[in-house]
């Protein structure tokens, strides 16, 4: 017992697996246990046992294993997991259990069988059955078909698939054990009840005893239709149902209808195998057939004969065997083979079926020639070979030569088609006897019931009969409105008498047929598939079966089938007919007409109709009008009365007056009575007369319009056409064409008889009177807009001339749509949309083809040209093609018979020289043309051939294919292509060329059908082929398809053809085709056209858009609910098998939402750990796949059940791609609020975001990406390493995703990767990073090396696993690569290792190849200027990688900067030289080596100031180095366009997104910065302005008012912002660059933020609106000087218009202003480079919208002073000249502006005396330059005393005293290019000098240094540049003080009594342009001090950590122009905090 002892205390899973049988035994009796006990069929326990249940079954002990079957049963029952045991626990059952002695064992193994199928998995079962049957063990064999044939009792027939069975039941019959027949005979008659007779064929030929036995057994079958008792898991309601029925006492009625369509009906023919007979024809047939002696050819039909009768043929090539029947038919003496003939052609057609419609075409007329024959014999092979044709193609495609044969001589002949119509008719239903069909067979068949053969009349009555039962009464009467009462009551009866094949009652209410096949040949046949389903639709009008998409009321285009599903059954098809209104009359004497009329008229009237007094005659028309309009439409005798207006003088009436009477009164009878065609036949002459008369034509019309509506307007034209062409008056010629253009319009275009107009209007167009001609064309126009281009065919031989008139009138009509018919309607009833109108519409535009006159070539073919075409030498065939082309083109337009032509051209399709294919094509594209819509017959057997072409590796060649088949599709409709099963055999060939073609070509044509042959669905499973080809651009073709297939098929049936597919593959198709049905669009609803359709009886236009779209919203919202339902219930529980989506979620909201409340991860303690035990002992599969299988998702589901959110869960699992999106969302959301949870779950969200990374949905990924960089982002903060686990089963597959071919994407990758440094272990990433190198995306090698580049340069060789030199020579292979980005990456990764490492690096790599080497060398060679920065590096590698940029942005820098813009920085680090790293701190390397150059320009200003301040400084300040990251070299290479990478980064300025656009604004600063690079900026200005104020405009409007912001980001930005523009505009060649538009939109934006009272209130705010200050100064400097004055200008303009925001406008007005005097001030210097013409006249728009009284009427007087001043300034300057510069204005004599500089020129010639001086402003400005020169001279030796170390205090005290003495003395010049501690120390300097000397604390302000010095006695003046424009106190401020400060700025001290607040600032106002501004370097190198100094002063209590110091690259952005420098420092500061707060 110690043994035992042992395995009772393993687990039970353990114990199942023991390998004593005691211990097995225990464990699947405790496991049977568990799996009874386990609740929850999701539980993970199941997933534990999921390898175990195949050795359950196989247990080798007898014992163990039928506990084991037991506990196997349960588990399949139970576990929804059980489904992907299915394969190898079936074989286990078949081969180790059904051989087993005990019948226990073998009942359990077909109770699992039969579990399997109840969970979905009966494919799999029968399989493994199936396979059984090959098994040598007979035991075997009877347990599978015994399993078998229960299954197919319990579930029927629609869910175990009979096919395959039925194919083995004869080979079981024929097996050696009898217990095998047995069974295989109880398993026939089990398949019998579900199918009856259809079981027969197959059986045929099995032994004849048994068959005996059979048929016994099958007459005792009962007749009841069989019911399934099992169902499926997904068919719970049905259960329910059936239960229910079983409880009400067996079966209850009530389902009977379900029940029925639950047993579908099958086809015999479905379940034959199909024969090739092709191949086992006698070798010698043909020759036989052709054979003199009539019993060879018998012999050889006999063969034939023998081979047909297989009832199932092979598909092929049958053209020659049907071509030498029809000849034997057809020519044959000898009537007997001509009966063995057809006969053989029957058998044909049965075993061919549809695959014979291709030939069809070619026999039928044949044979109803041959009818001739009296013999029976003969008559009843043909009959039977011509019904078993038709069956196998649509009467419409044979109609054509049946109606050709209809009026043949040969009354046997007319009999037997009649018959045949009959018989057709029969299988016919109301949608594919449509009337464009019933028109032309009405036709022939009346002339047949008048026909003087009585054969011939009761055959015609036979087939109209059968027509009325088909069509119904509505539709067939209109065609027999002539036929006399007899004869209709004969048809009526004929119609009784009638049975069809699909029942129907004669009312049109559908009938419940049985739908049981008569035995014999019928059942075989039950006609085309669409057939079934379409009886389907109508036999049930109960529930709306989805079986027919077609909808009710929108007839299908060509007559395809549609079933009426709405309106009462196929009774509401057809519409009113016209004619049934028509009134027809005989003609009446005239004395008839008398006493009529005589009865109705007063007395008077008659007498004096022919009264020789107009007067008379005029009253008794009036008394004939009264009366007209007082009767009654029943007693009007209309024919009476217009004979009595006919009646002399009648038309040749002389007094208008009376003649316009007498045409009204013609239009009130045809109006108001009962006016027949004999009525109008009387007055349409007259009227004709008329219509050309000046005064009575337009009643005349009238009249005309009104017995158009009364007889139908194709009728009245024919006749007036007519009657005006036959008479000379070239007036009413013209005017009876206008009116017909015109009642076109109002009536519509169908019935018109185009062919009799056509001749009339070639007439009129060879007139003589220019007016007929016009109208000829006007009407032509008229007609072009319902017939298209084809109407032009009509006139392609007139004289060009006119020819180029009628194509100007078309191409007027071009795009014009035919205007809706508002005539033609008012008496008839008003019926809803129905077919007949769409068949209309189609006639009309097939009716112009065929009214084209078409010649027959059939005689041109000759067999002569068709061995030619044929011949072995191509010249010869070609010469043969060139025939063919040139008989098409003499023809033009051609008869459909074209002999031997087509097998011979198809020939020539396979052409082994390319140019004969390609001239066959365009042979085919001409015969389209040519043949129009008769093409279609040759459809099957050329134009399949066609789309083969398709597959042609030549590009052209397929290009002409694809023209090809477009031509003949527009001729013949897509119904012919879609039909059979051609389209599908083409599509199955493993072409790519022909796949991806074809498939573009179906998903072009599929959305504009309204309705498809089912036959689509054979293409549906090489579509899903398709799907998984190998070739990229046929999946995509067919993605692309998918949703249009859908679109006609439906999700169900679609998702239903998947079964067939491997599991693997059906789960991705699966998941397209979900994705399909969210972009399938809806079916094209019926056209609109109502206009050419209505005639008589249609709806008027208005109705029928609505009432089509109204049936468009039946019968979606019908389909679609259903569809959601089955989608979810079947599509995703068959997938997911789960509970999941098998309930459709009905909860209401509320209580959704208490789900939603909780947390969405559940902390379970342990269960990470766990999770990893369980992966690491290989219990759950190791998460490593190419691409994810099922097993994995189900996996991860299970174990993210116990800790994840359902409802989440759910979300995150779901088909629908919408739902991981909310997922996502939902996850982001909680990131912050649930720490711990998702860490705890950090495995599971990043295994479920790697399956996210397979799926194909961008805005998934893009969603998944955002949540991952927050997700790192809070681990880092947490300080979190991920497991090794957790990084092995991301990181390869994040990897895969950088190689994306999105750049947004990769760069987030790259990002992400950057950010997972700080969580994972850079050399543990590297080995990842290593793997993704091997990747066969190039994309992905190429990034990936490069990040490998970054990690090396971030943490040093180090990183470089396993050791550097495999790392390296792993990364050395891709050198050699053959893409150039990959190449480039190695390259730059190889120079960025040499960099950190040098030379070491050439030993690492080991030997490379010559050309290799060469190139590293050259690239290592072309880096070389970069210092080696590595050691720095490497000393203080940290376990992270070292931030890069301040903590803000650093995340984001690597990730967009380095990829973006690497370039732009790149060259930071090239200045520098290392040997002065050891003397100075590195912070100066770069800026001091940069001054040394320019140090000469520096100098020559102030030499001294350099030395004085660096010695001072140095010691105490070390500032550590600024880790800008040095950049990877790759950017050369991948970005060599360098404009595309500045749009890019100028596109990202404006981002939403701050540190996007605080990253772009550094890397354009830095760019701008070097000189050698800004030009790159040109041409770029313009854009990167637009870019910034739209992002001043998003920060003013969205991010102040953003409560949630932290207001210092905001600071932040505006620093960049500010910054970036101070560098541009120091450049002047781009600063030029910039337009009039653009600055005035950049002030405006600058004036706002300055005048912006929120930012004032930042704690930084006074800084930026500084800075601001000293912006728009540079702006007004250096911008183009012409376009900034413009801006101006307008921008004063539009400030002043818009007054309305009281707050701002003033001040921003007055701002504006001041921005103007300061242009007014530079104007003597820039004046010559101003375009004035322009800025005058801006200034005249400007005085246009404020005049001067308005200017005057403003509270200010500003504007108006301002206005005078610019413009005085402008006269003084040029003088009378300005006048001439006035070019640009319109009007200038009225211009306001004119007349104002007239004056001034004028005033300042008056005072030319003084005009060198201006008396009221002081000294002139020429006096004052030229003393300029001695005081620059004195002030130049004052300043370098100052500059000087020793002479300072001398130098100060001097300047103190020059300024006294000359008080209006300017220093600004000297001030302005220094730094702002220089400023600070010369105004402290001069305070203290001046407190000393007058011994007060109060400074005078006549010492005419800026007062911006009052009160800043502050050590460093950082605060103490006040705004230039507003005032530094904020407060509001009076007009008042404006004024004073205007008078101010108009002398030249300025320094009269300013207040403190109003005093204008050193910088800005007051400085005078002097020199230019020196070379930047001066302005670094103040910056510096200033810096150094601050730094000194401020932090010398600070600590300062490396990372905080670094300026990171926006601090030196704004180190810009001196003068700001403090403001700057300021910000650098305010940012060292923020850095430090952060951290």
């Amino acid at each position: 017992m110690g043994d035992d002892s042992e395995w009772m205390k393993l687990p039970i899973d353990q114990k199942c697996e023991h390998k004593l049988w005691k211990a097995r035994l225990n464990g699947y009796e405790e496991a049977l246990k568990l799996f009874q006990k386990i609740d929850d069929e999701k539980s993970p326990e199941w997933s534990k046992y999921l390898g175990l249940i195949k050795k359950f079954v196989t247990d080798s002990n007898a014992v163990a294993q039928l506990k084991g079957l037991e506990a196997a049963l349960a588990y399949v029952e139970n576990a929804h997991v059980a489904g992907k045991t299915t394969g190898e626990v079936a074989s286990g059952v078949v081969n180790k259990v059904f051989n087993q002695p005990k019948a226990r064992a073998k009942e359990l193994g077909e109770d699992i069988c039969l579990m399997y199928i109840e969970i979905e998995k009966g494919e799999a079962i029968q399989e493994e059955l199936l396979k059984g049957l090959d098994n040598k063990n007979p035991k075997i064999i009877v347990a599978c078909i015994e399993t078998l044939r229960k299954a197919l009792s319990e579930f029927g027939s629609k869910i175990i698939s009979l096919k395959p069975i039925i194919k083995v039941l004869p080979k079981l019959f024929e097996s050696r054990e009898k217990a095998v027949r047995d069974e295989a005979k109880l398993l026939a008659v089990e398949i019998y009840r579900w199918i009856r007779d259809a079981l027969r064929p197959p059986l045929q030929n099995i032994n004849s005893v048994q068959l005996k036995e059979l048929e016994e057994e099958w007459i005792k079958v009962s007749s009841a239709a069989p019911k399934q008792t099992r169902f499926l898991r997904s068919q719970q309601e049905l259960k329910a149902k059936f239960e229910q029925q079983q409880g009400l006492g067996g079966d209850a009625d009530g389902g009977d209808d379900d029940e029925e369509e639950a047993v579908p009906q099958v086809d015999a023919y479905e379940l034959l195998e199909a024969v090739e007979i092709l191949s086992k024809l006698p070798k010698d047939f043909y020759e036989k057939i052709e054979a003199k002696k009539w019993q060879e050819r018998k012999e050889a039909l006999e063969a034939v004969e023998l081979l047909v009768k297989n009832p199932k043929l092979e598909s092929g090539d049958y053209a020659d065997l049907v071509k030498a029947l029809k000849k034997v038919v057809g020519k044959d003496t000898n009537v007997m083979l001509v009966a063995l003939a057809a006969k053989c052609l029957a058998g044909l057609a049965t075993g061919l079926r549809k695959k014979f419609g291709q030939y069809a075409g070619h026999v039928v007329p044949t044979i109803l020639e041959k009818f001739k024959e009296k013999k029976p014999q003969v008559v009843q092979a043909l009959q039977e070979a011509i019904d078993a044709i038709f069956l196998t193609t649509t009467l419409q495609n044979i109609s054509e030569d049946i109606l050709a044969v209809m009026d043949n001589k040969n009354p046997t002949i007319k009999q037997q088609t009649s018959l045949f119509i009959a018989r057709s008719f029969r299988h016919c239903t109301p949608s594919t006897l449509p009337k464009s069909l019933l028109k032309p067979f009405c036709a022939a068949l009346l002339k047949h019931i008048n026909d003087s053969a009585p054969e011939v009349r009761d055959a015609g009555f036979e087939a109209l009969g059968t027509a009325l039962k088909v069509a119904g009464e509505k539709a067939v009467n209109p065609f027999l409105a002539d036929v006399d009462k007899l004869k209709l009551d004969r048809i009526k009866e004929c119609a009784e008498k009638v049975e069809l094949v699909y029942g129907k009652k004669p009312g049109g209410a559908a009938e419940k047929k049985e739908g049981k096949p008569i035995a014999g040949k019928a059942a075989a046949l039950p006609g085309p598939a669409g057939d079934k389903e379409t009886k389907d639709a109508t036999t049930k009008p109960g529930p709306l079966k989805k079986a027919s998409a077609v909808k009710a009321g929108v007839p299908p285009k060509k007559g395809k089938p549609a079933t009426a599903a709405g309106t009462g059954g196929a009774g509401a098809k057809g519409k009113k007919g016209p004619e049934t209104k028509e009134i027809f009359e005989s003609e009446l004497s005239i004395e008839v007409c008398e006493e009529k009329a005589a009865a109705v008229l007063p007395a008077s009237c008659i007498q004096q109709l022919d009264s020789g007094n107009w007067k008379e005659r005029l009253a008794c028309m009036e008394e004939f009008q009264k009366a007209v309009e007082l009767m009654e439409r029943s007693e009007m005798p209309c024919q009476a009365l217009v004979r009595m207006l006919a009646k002399k003088p009648g038309w040749k009436e002389t007094n208008f007056q009376v003649m316009q009477m007498k045409l009204h009164i013609v239009a009130l009878i045809a109006q108001k009575g009962n006016f027949s065609k004999t009525s109008a036949q009387v007055v349409l002459d007259g009227l004709v007369d008329k219509v050309g008369d000046v005064k009575c034509g337009t009643n005349a019309k009238e009249a005309m319009t009104a017995i158009a509506e009364a007889c139908q307007l194709p009728w009245t034209a024919e006749q007036l056409v007519a009657m005006a062409f036959s008479q000379k008056n070239p007036k009413n010629q013209s005017e009876t064409l206008n009116w017909l253009a015109n009642a076109i319009k109002e009536f519509g275009f169908s019935g018109l008889n185009v062919k009799a107009f056509i001749s009339n209007v070639k007439t009129a167009l060879a007139a003589t009177n220019p007016a007929v001609r016009t109208s000829a064309i006007t009407l032509l126009g008229v007609m072009y807009l319902y017939m298209g281009p084809s109407l032009r065919m009509f006139f392609e031989d007139e004289k060009p001339a006119l020819l180029s008139q009628i194509d100007a009138e078309f191409e007027k009509m071009q795009g014009q749509t035919a205007p809706a018919p508002t005539r033609g309607i008012s008496r008839h009833s008003v019926g809803g949309v129905d077919d007949g109108e769409e068949e209309e519409q189609e006639e009309v535009g097939n009716d112009v083809v065929d009214l084209l006159p078409r010649t027959d070539i059939g005689d041109k073919i000759t067999a002569e040209l068709v061995s030619k075409i044929g011949d072995k030498n191509w010249k010869i065939r070609k010469e043969g093609l060139d025939e063919v082309t040139s008989i098409i083109n003499e023809a033009k337009f051609i008869q459909p018979n074209i002999g031997e032509l087509p097998a011979a051209l198809k020939g020539r399709l396979n052409d082994s020289n390319k140019i004969l294919v390609q001239q066959t094509l365009s042979i085919l594209q001409q015969l389209a043309t040519a043949m129009g819509p008769n093409i279609k017959q040759y459809v099957k057997n050329l134009g399949i051939p066609v789309i083969t072409v398709l597959g042609d590796s030549k590009n052209n060649v397929r290009a002409a294919a694809l023209a090809t088949v477009n031509a003949w599709a527009e001729q013949t409709g897509m119904k012919e292509w879609l039909e059979g099963e051609d389209l599908s055999e083409e599509l199955k060939k493993e072409n790519p060329f022909l796949r991806q073609e074809l498939l573009g070509w179906l998903a072009e044509k599929l959305p504009a059908l309204r309705s498809v042959p089912s036959d689509l669905l054979l293409c549906v499973p090489h579509l899903y082929s398709c799907l998984e080809d190998r070739n990229g651009d046929v999946r995509k073709k067919a993605q692309d398809a998918l949703p249009f297939f859908m679109m006609h098929l439906g999700f169900e049936k679609m998702a239903k053809a998947t079964g067939k597919l491997k599991p693997t593959s059906k789960d991705q198709v699966l998941a397209m085709l979900e994705k399909a049905k969210a972009n399938m669009p809806a079916k094209p609803a019926p056209p609109a056209k109502a206009s050419s359709r209505v005639v008589g009886g249609a709806a008027p236009a208005k109705f029928q858009p609505t009432s089509a779209f109204a049936d468009d919203l039946g019968s979606n919202t019908m389909e679609s609910k259903p569809d959601l339902k089955k989608a979810k219930a079947g599509g995703l529980s068959s997938k997911t098998k789960g509970v999941q989506g098998k309930k459709v979620p009905s909860k209401p909201n509320l209580k959704e939402d208490d789900d939603k409340s909780g947390p969405i991860f559940i902390i379970v303690p342990n269960g990470k750990e766990q999770r990893m035990k369980e992966e690491k002992a290989l219990k759950v599969l190791k998460w490593n796949f190419t691409t994810p299988r099922d097993e994995y998702i189900e996996q991860l589901k299970t174990q993210m059940s116990t800790c994840v959110a359902k409802w989440l869960q759910d979300e995150m699992f779901h088909a629908d791609f919408q739902h991981h999106n909310k997922a996502l969302a939902v996850m982001i959301e909680h990131l912050e609020s649930e720490k711990d949870g998702v860490i705890s779950c950090l495995d599971l969200i990043l295994k479920w975001l790697t399956l996210r990374f397979f799926d194909t949905n961008t805005s998934v990924l893009m969603k998944a990406l955002e949540y991952l960089k927050l997700l790192f982002n809070l681990l880092s903060q947490e300080e979190y390493h991920l497991t090794e686990n957790e990084a092995s089963s991301f990181i390869p597959y994040l990897i895969l995703k950088v190689g994306e071919p999105k750049d947004v994407i990769r760069k987030d990758v790259r990002a992400i990767l950057n950010r997972m440094c700080f969580i994972y272990p850079a050399s543990k990433m590297f080995p990842f990073i290593m793997e993704g190198t091997k990747s066969k995306n190039s994309k992905q090698r190429a990034e990936c090396l490069e990040e490998l580049g970054c990690l090396v340069e971030s943490y040093g060789m180090n990183v470089c696993q396993p050791t550097p030199g495999k790392a390296l020579k792993e990364m050395a292979t891709h050198i050699g690569d053959r893409d150039n980005t990959v190449r480039n990456a190695a390259l730059n990764t190889i120079v960025t290792v040499y960099n950190v490492h040098g030379d070491q690096v050439f030993k690492l790599i080991g030997n490379l190849s010559e050309k290799d080497m060469s190139m590293l060398e050259e690239r290592i060679k072309r880096s070389a200027k970069r210092p080696s920065s590595a050691p720095v590096r490497q000393a203080e590698e940290k376990p992270q990688r070292t931030q890069s940029i301040s903590a803000n942005t650093s995340m984001m820098r690597k990730g967009q900067a380095e990829d973006m813009s690497s370039k732009l920085n790149q060259n930071r680090n090239v200045g520098s030289h290392s040997e002065t790293a050891h003397t100075v701190p590195r912070e100066f390397q770069l800026d001091l080596d940069e001054i040394e150059n320019d140090n000469g320009t520096v100098r020559c200003e102030m030499p001294a100031l350099v030395q004085h301040k660096l010695d001072d400084i140095f010691e105490p300040v070390l500032i550590p180095e600024p880790k800008i990251r040095a950049v990877s070299p790759h950017f050369d290479d991948m970005h060599s366009n360098t404009a595309s990478t500045i749009n890019f980064v100028i596109s990202q300025v404006a981002s939403g997104d701050i540190n996007t656009s605080i990253q772009a604004l550094t890397q354009i600063d830095e760019v701008l910065k070097q000189e050698d690079k800004a030009e790159a900026m040109s041409g770029h200005i313009d854009q990167f302005l637009i870019a910034t104020f739209m992002q001043l405009r998003l920060i003013y409007n969205t991010h102040m008012a953003d409560e949630k912001l932290d207001k210092d980001e905001i600071v932040r930005l505006y620093s960049c912002i500010i910054g970036s523009m101070i560098t541009l505009f120091q450049i002047e060649s781009l600063a030029r660059e910039a337009s009039t538009g653009v600055l005035k939109d950049l002030m405006h934006g600058l004036i706002t933020l300055m005048l912006d009272s929120r930012v004032e209130d930042l704690e930084e705010g006074e800084q930026v609106i500084r800075s601001v200050n000293l912006l728009v100064v540079k702006v007004l400097e250096k911008s183009d000087q012409t376009n900034i004055l413009s801006a101006l200008i307008v921008l004063l303009q539009d400030s002043l218009l818009a007054t309305a925001n009281l707050e701002v406008a003033p001040k921003f007005s007055e701002l504006v202003m001041k921005c103007l005097w300061r242009m007014v001030r530079l104007l003597p210097e820039t004046i010559n480079s101003i375009n004035l013409d322009r800025i005058l006249l801006d200034i005249h728009i400007f005085m246009k919208v404020f005049p001067k009284e308005k200017l005057k009427q403003c509270k200010s007087e500003f504007p108006i002073r301002t206005l005078k001043t610019l413009l005085h300034t402008l006269c003084k300057l040029k003088g009378p000249k300005i006048l001439d510069h006035l070019t640009m204005i319109d009007n200038k004599n009225e211009s306001e502006l004119e007349a104002h500089l007239c004056r001034v020129v004028k005033h300042s010639m008056d005072q030319t005396g003084k005009a060198d001086k201006d008396t009221e402003k002081g000294a002139s400005r020429i006096e004052e330059k030229a003393s300029k020169a001695k005081v620059n001279d004195i002030l130049a030796e004052i300043f370098k005393k100052i500059g000087s170390k020793e002479n300072t205090k001398e130098g100060l005290a001097e300047l103190y005293e020059y300024k006294k003495k000359y008080s209006d003395a300017d220093i600004e010049p000297f001030l302005k290019n220094s730094s702002q501690f220089f400023q600070s120390y010369v105004e402290r300097g001069l305070r203290l000098i001046e407190t000393e000397r007058e011994g007060k604390g109060r400074i005078a302000t006549s010492t005419g240094i800026s007062p911006q010095m009052e009160g800043t006695c502050v050590p460093a003046s950082t605060h103490t540049v006040s705004s230039s424009i507003g005032n530094t106190n904020g407060e509001e401020v009076g007009p008042s003080v404006y004024l004073e400060r205007l008078k101010i700025l108009r002398q030249r001290c300025g320094l009269d009594n300013a207040k403190q607040e109003d005093r204008p600032p050193l910088t800005s106002l007051l400085s005078k342009p002097t020199l230019p501004t020196v070379a930047s370097s001066t302005d670094m190198l103040h910056s510096k001090l200033s810096q150094l100094r601050e730094s000194r002063e401020q932090y010398q209590h600070l600590d300062l950590d490396s990372n905080q110091t670094h300026s990171s690259g926006i601090g030196t952005t704004l180190a810009s122009p001196s003068s700001a420098a403090a403001n700057i420092d300021d910000l650098k500061k305010r940012l060292e905090r923020i850095k430090s707060s952060r951290k």
